[in-house]
């Protein structure tokens, strides 16, 4: 969950480039003033089809000035569904103006079988070639709207799978740190709070431990339902 600034609109142009990131909890993002000589990427990655609504929220806080953007919904294989118009959405609210959307392939989050060592040499040279016509699209400053796919209003958020410490636990604190929501506990990181936990599996990935899991019964039945649609190699987009 990030913001790339591209400062004279593009590394290949010599431009700086700044990252903005969105998981940090106590940040201001009320601070943040982007200008109309700017380009902006905006990532999020998908979970069950819709981007993560503390991601977003804190997306609307920022002055973007009308700056131009592109968003980008990464996603493991199964669909982004409402993802990129959540975006869109969310990124007019603070002022951007969102000149292209791309959907993206990575590694699923959960079942790594799924979409295993995306992005691969294939899905970059499709990235490469996006950004190129991107550029194009706003050195020629065409003011055409994207047509991004997704309805409105969203689907319907469903209930996420919440990780769970188990005895391996030190309580180094360090998943505590790095929540982007705030949903571990600093007095007892083996607490979760499940209303602020959005499955984004970052305490799994980061803990030195393997302490934290998920419930491998109800894993093992998403798996079963979803493995058909996860299994059929999806392919990037761009909407221009």
């Amino acid at each position: 969950m990030e913001l790339k600034r591209y400062q004279n609109q593009s590394q290949k142009i010599g431009g700086h480039v700044e990252d903005i990131d969105l998981t940090i909890v106590d940040k201001d993002y009320y601070d943040i003033s982007l200008t109309e000589n700017d380009i902006v990427v905006i990532a999020m990655p998908s979970f069950a089809g819709l981007a993560p609504q503390v991601a977003l929220d804190r997306l609307a806080k920022i002055n973007a000035h009308n700056c131009k953007c592109v968003i980008v919904a990464v996603y493991g294989n199964r669909a982004y569904e409402d993802t990129l118009v959540q975006m869109e959405d969310y990124a007019r609210m603070a002022g951007f103006d969102v000149i292209g959307a791309i959907s993206a392939i990575a590694e699923h989050s959960i079942f790594h079988q799924f979409a295993t060592g995306r992005p691969d040499e294939n899905d970059c040279h499709q990235l490469e070639k996006f950004g190129d016509q991107i550029l194009e699209k706003a050195s020629n400053k065409i003011n055409t709207k994207p047509n991004i796919p997704g309805h409105r209003p969203y689907k319907k958020a469903g209930g996420g799978t919440i990780p769970q410490a188990n005895t391996l636990c030190t309580k180094c604190g360090l998943c505590v740190v790095k929540c982007p929501t705030g949903a571990i506990s600093k007095d007892n990181p083996q607490v979760t709070d499940k209303n602020k936990c959005i499955s984004c599996m970052r305490c799994v990935v980061i803990c030195p431990n393997q302490a934290r899991k998920l419930d491998q019964e109800k894993m093992a039945v998403i798996e079963t339902a979803i493995k058909k649609t996860c299994s059929i190699r999806k392919e990037c987009e761009l909407f221009l």
